[in-house]
């Protein structure tokens, strides 16, 4: 199974994915979405899920994998998380801001070790939460030490970066040069699609490819509509979040596609990704749908946290 959880609209009381609000309702308590953290991951996990990623920013996710985790003993899964963004809404919907970028070694250890006391002995991949060449975290000596560190201890750990913006792929490639990384994780989907030859690249080099945010933040789910896709998905007698998801399976580059859903419901319908035949008259009349990628960005920077 290629298909991946990630917990970002399941940790937090808020976050930028159309719908969220809609999807989460009236009670955003901790014990809330706890229970639906743990159904969703029930509901994966029966799936044939069984890749999950979470980071440290994600509000509470990782305790919440965690317990789920702990509670469970799933047989044959991957857990990732990621270091490098701080939350600090504080259990807000509204805070300005929700989360800031801190990359520096400092903030690597004391998330790492954060990151260990919540998902202990299930930790397989530990990932730079969105690194761009701005940032100056792959070319930090005392981070990539640290990371080499972590990646040769006995804990078979590996290491990873996640990457954002209009630069994914100068950063996926330089990330490359390295020789460091096990994965990479970055957006890719109908939309926005610049990274595929570094993600390419990538995956040639036998790095892990996971590929987040493949519904454009509820853009691709029908929120709003997209007529190509509603078309599309209509010829396909399935729904438009799978036909979606199913463009990323069809790339052969991509090891994990991780569906963001925050409720079961959506889950079962990105699973249904799976069953769809991608075909090249479903490649043609869905290319055109590709944006400018400065374009993609910006309209996800104006998101509002709901």
């Amino acid at each position: 199974m290629r298909m991946g959880l990630g917990l970002a609209a399941l940790g937090r009381p808020g976050y930028l994915n159309l719908g969220h609000d809609e999807d989460l309702g009236a009670d955003r308590s901790v014990e809330a979405l706890r229970r639906r953290a743990h159904a969703v991951l029930d509901a994966a996990y029966e799936g044939g899920v069984r890749t999950f990623d979470a980071a440290r920013s994600y509000g509470r996710a990782e305790e919440f994998l965690g317990q789920w985790l702990d509670s469970r003993r799933p047989k044959s899964v991957t857990v990732s998380s990621k270091w490098g963004c701080v939350y600090t809404a504080g259990w807000r919907v509204d805070a300005d801001p929700p989360e800031v970028k801190r990359h520096d070694a400092e903030t690597l250890r004391r998330q790492l070790a954060e990151t260990r006391e919540r998902l202990g002995e299930w930790l397989a991949l530990y990932q730079i939460h969105s690194a761009t060449p701005e940032s100056g975290v792959l070319e930090d000596d005392e981070v990539l030490a640290e990371l080499e560190a972590l990646r040769a201890g006995g804990l078979a750990v590996g290491v990873g970066v996640s990457v954002s913006g209009t630069t994914q792929a100068a950063t996926i490639d330089q990330a490359l040069q390295l020789g460091l990384f096990d994965a990479v994780q970055a957006t890719w989907n109908l939309y926005e699609r610049p990274a595929e030859p570094a993600l390419v690249r990538a995956h040639t080099a036998g790095v892990r490819v996971y590929v987040k945010e493949a519904l454009a933040n509820g853009r691709l789910a029908g929120r709003p509509q997209a007529p190509e896709l509603e078309s599309a998905a209509a010829r396909a007698g399935t729904s438009p979040d799978a036909v979606a998801l199913a463009a990323v399976l069809a790339r052969p580059w991509a090891d994990v596609v991780l569906s963001g859903a925050a409720t079961v419901g959506a889950l079962s319908s990105n699973l249904r990704a799976i069953e769809v035949a991608w075909s090249r008259d479903l490649e043609r009349r869905l290319a055109p749908m590709e944006e400018d990628s400065g374009a993609y960005w910006a309209r996800r920077a104006e998101l509002a946290w709901n």
